[in-house]
């Protein structure tokens, strides 16, 4: 007896029953009541960074007032990859906390991919020391499959385990290896069968019927990758959440939006996914999810407590001393003060009780590291894939899903791509065909951001070009690159883990800039190119992929011959 520190809970009740002042007082905003749905005019007292009372006449150090306001709980994003942002964790919440996200899941499974278990616990230190709310999801799938080469090996059932303690590891990520739950893979049902007291998120696009079921009754929970309704509505009804995304390429809030009801809204939660600071600054973050969801016609009460009780509730934050997503006694004060509810237009945040805009959100350091790029330029005689009828990916604005034809591999509207080995085995680049990129596209982009195992890929007309693009982006440690008759016209570099940068949000918004600039100038039609040629690498995703290792048929999970 007397082990524990009941202090905290004294403070709390304290206040609540006004023998010690509050910290803050929030005075004459109408406040919304994720249970009820209504909002409610009513004083809220802070202490220590929680909401301690909801009455009226409250007095504290320090009172804000904020007539003629609204006040929700605070954004929480569904699923993140944070690398995707090309921010470190520190920068990342330099980026989103202002735009009323003060919590967020995420799975560092791009890191993991390059540097394995080392990638994951450099997030879960990251979560330690940062004012947003960053809960880690342990990526289940690295690699996402046999059928590429990835730095770190297979994160096996055991190695994910022993992360499993840690106080922000909050459960298994997402579980891509639709095939491998459905043919009983030892490994990934072991992964699975060590989470089963955990939440454990999906990732199975256009799943339907038995094959759905069987993957739910595994205990997966939640998918992000639904990009048709009547799909999101199947695995609603089959126990699945529904994360409505809206990232940098993935968009499918206008084709899934009207899955957010009255009824349903509990079930259904908001996700970026794969969004860069570009859009971030331009758009928004769930904010810019929140406005669009208004704008479709949901009632703003629906929306705001989808994007934060929804997912609260679901991985299980609203329990415990910090617990998140509403506005009630003993949750954290996580606060977006909103001039007008419609619009989503935000006033002021409040994380833990203190101002966003007041709290020292220092840049990340810089490092020294080894470039972990250790791929040899290859030879213009190796980007040159077969010739003749060949099997086309075809992209699809928006979309990460592909589709596929046959066609000349001279045909006018064909690209050549091509995808390289990064760490350091001495393969040559396996070589296909892409459509998409636009009629009038000639010169060549390259990314060392190439989903899930991040090898070097790069789409163009001349080989030569393409080639100078790999080794711009192989001398510079990964990252962006645009080139024209052999010349790099702008660049990014990403040197840790060739994902991300220590540079200012900022500065990566203004080479994003130049990068969109410079992809329009050789004629490329892609709004998002860099992403979108990143996903061409993904093999888990419908319906033709390229990896390092040949042309994959996603439907078939097999690599198959480019020539048709």
């Amino acid at each position: 007896m007397g082990m524990w520190d009941t202090k905290p809970l004294q403070r709390r009740i304290d206040a609540a029953l006004g023998r010690i002042p509050f910290d803050a007082v929030f005075k004459n905003a109408l406040i919304l009541d994720v249970f009820s749905g209504n909002w409610i005019k009513s004083d809220l007292g802070t202490v220590d960074g929680t909401i301690v009372s909801l009455d009226s006449n409250l007095k504290g150090q320090r009172v804000f007032d904020f007539s003629g306001k609204w006040i929700v709980p605070g954004f929480i994003d569904a699923h993140v990859h944070i690398e995707s942002s090309l921010l470190t964790p520190r920068n990342f919440q330099k980026v989103t906390l202002p735009k009323g996200t003060t919590a967020a899941i995420c799975d560092p499974h791009e890191l993991a991919n390059v540097e394995g278990t080392r990638g994951i616990e450099y997030f879960l230190r990251e979560s330690e020391n940062l004012f947003l709310d960053l809960r880690v999801m342990l990526s289940s799938c690295v690699p996402a499959t046999h059928m590429e080469t990835n730095g770190a090996g297979n994160l096996t059932a055991e190695k994910l385990f022993l992360l499993k303690s840690h106080s922000h590891a909050l459960g298994l990520a997402e579980v891509m290896n639709v095939p491998g739950v459905l043919n009983k893979d030892e490994d990934m049902l072991n992964k699975i069968a060590s989470f089963l007291e955990k939440p454990i998120d999906g990732h199975c696009p256009l799943l339907r019927g038995k094959e759905l079921s069987a993957y739910a009754t595994t205990g997966i929970s939640s998918c992000h990758e639904s990009s048709e309704l009547d799909e999101a509505k199947e695995k609603l009804q089959k126990g699945i959440s529904i994360w409505i995304r809206e990232g940098s390429v993935a968009k499918d809030l206008n084709q899934l939006i009207s899955i957010l009801t009255e009824s349903t809204w509990p079930f259904v939660g908001f996700c970026t996914d794969d969004r860069n600071p570009l859009d971030i600054a331009n758009e928004g973050h769930i904010d810019y999810l929140i406005r669009q969801a208004i704008q479709k016609g949901i009632p703003t009460p629906v929306v705001y407590r989808s994007a934060s009780w929804s997912v609260a509730n679901h991985y299980g934050l609203n329990r415990g001393l910090k617990r998140m997503g509403a506005l009630a006694p003993g949750f954290q004060a996580d606060l977006v003060v909103l001039d007008d509810p419609g619009t989503c237009s935000i006033g002021e945040v409040f994380k833990s009780g203190k101002l966003v805009s007041e709290l020292p959100l220092h840049s990340e350091s810089k490092r020294n590291f080894e470039n972990s790029i250790k791929a040899t330029v290859p030879e213009i005689t190796d980007l040159i894939g077969p010739s003749g009828r060949v099997h086309c990916i075809e992209v699809h604005p928006g979309k990460i899903i592909t589709g596929r034809s046959v066609r000349s591999s001279d045909d006018y509207q064909v690209a050549r791509l091509s995808v390289l080995e990064r760490y350091g085995n001495g393969s040559k680049p396996a070589n296909g065909y892409v459509v998409g990129f636009g009629e009038s596209f000639d010169g060549a982009i390259a990314s060392s951001v190439g989903h899930d195992s991040h090898n070097l890929c790069v789409v163009g007309k001349d080989p030569a070009d393409m080639r100078i693009a790999l080794k711009a982006l192989i001398e510079s440690g990964g990252g962006f690159v645009v080139v024209s008759k052999k010349t790099v016209l702008a660049q990014l570099a990403l040197p840790f883990g060739g994902l991300m940068s220590f540079e200012e949000p900022e500065f990566i918004r203004r080479k994003l800039i130049e990068l969109r600039k410079a992809s329009r100038t050789i004629g490329c039609s892609l709004e998002e190119p860099f992403l979108q040629l990143a996903f061409l690498c993904l093999p888990v995703i419908p319906s033709l992929k390229l990896t390092d290792k040949g042309l994959v048929d996603v439907e078939k999970f097999q690599i198959v011959d480019v020539r048709a």
